[in-house]
């Protein structure tokens, strides 16, 4: 469901999952629900709720995993106030759903799931990088069948565009493929890849999201600045994020006839650390002359 000029009532949003969620594909499945942190803009309150209500009387278990990246952990009641999830609700409705934040520094909370080899690292940086890279993700990820990514998509300074995989990685990744990740980014440049959608760095998502033995489901969709939605797509990481990318480099890339000596960018109150409120300047910096 897209629309290109304005974006969809929450009554549109629910009859979209009614119509896209397929039920039955989850009966009697475990699910780990992979969802963004609060430096993200997503009405996931709506979007939460809706998932539970249609899949919960069918699933065996429902659990929330947060995507932190190297983001410090949330308190559990603010979990609860990103999802929209109250403290009677917690205790009645919600009260079986695991609410669980992302260790990437944590060795005992990571499971080690293949290697990216000199080879491929060389391969896929075009020689910018050569080394094995061990392929580490929350070790929670075995005790669920199905790993049900839930995140918007934006253009992304390190990646080209975010969402899909990179939920994965470096999402719910160890210490190793995250720093590959951000170095491999960085020798890109940012202007060279923000809003490119297939780059050497989503190769790098890609082909280590591969090694993941469980079942994987992407719902992800494209935002307005006040989280509400211009598109959701659902299937695989790989095919949701596809069509959302496309739609996101259409509402999000705004060209401009010149570029601009200076630019004062604002960092929204979300941005609650100075290393994440510098994508103010990364998401500006192809406009800025040099």
């Amino acid at each position: 469901m897209v629309n290109l000029h304005q974006t969809l009532s929450e009554q549109q949003v629910i009859q979209w999952f009614e119509s896209n969620l397929p039920v039955e594909d989850y009966r009697n499945k475990s699910v780990l629900l992979i969802i963004p942190d609060a430096t993200r803009t997503a009405p996931l309150p709506l979007l939460f709720s809706t998932f539970h209500r249609i899949l919960s009387p069918v699933a065996k278990q429902i659990d929330v995993l947060v995507a932190l990246g190297t983001h410090p952990p949330m308190p559990e009641a603010d979990i609860c106030r990103l999802l929209g999830i109250s403290e009677s609700a917690r205790q009645a409705e919600y009260k079986a759903v695991g609410l669980y934040n992302h260790e990437w520094d944590n060795p005992e909370r990571l499971t080690e799931i293949g290697t990216l080899t000199k080879r491929e690292t060389a391969e896929i940086s075009e020689g910018l990088l050569e080394m094995d890279v061990p392929v580490t993700i929350n070790a929670r990820i075995k005790d669920y069948d199905i790993l049900q990514i839930m995140g918007p998509v934006f253009p992304h300074e390190v990646v080209g565009f975010s969402g899909g995989s990179k939920y994965f990685f470096p999402g719910i990744s160890g210490p190793d493929l995250l720093n590959f990740f951000h170095w491999l980014g960085a020798l890109i440049t940012n202007v060279g890849i923000i809003g490119v959608k297939h780059t050497p760095v989503r190769e790098v998502v890609n082909r280590s999201a591969a090694m993941i033995p469980n079942e994987k489901r992407c719902i992800t969709f494209v935002v307005a600045p006040d989280s509400s939605l211009y598109g959701l797509f659902y299937g695989t990481p790989e095919t949701a994020w596809e069509s959302a990318a496309d739609l996101s480099g259409q509402i999000h890339i705004k060209r401009m006839p010149r570029p601009f000596k200076q630019v004062l960018s604002c960092a929204p109150l979300m941005y609650d650390e100075l290393w994440v409120a510098g994508k103010c300047m990364y998401k500006l910096e192809p406009v800025v002359a040099d």
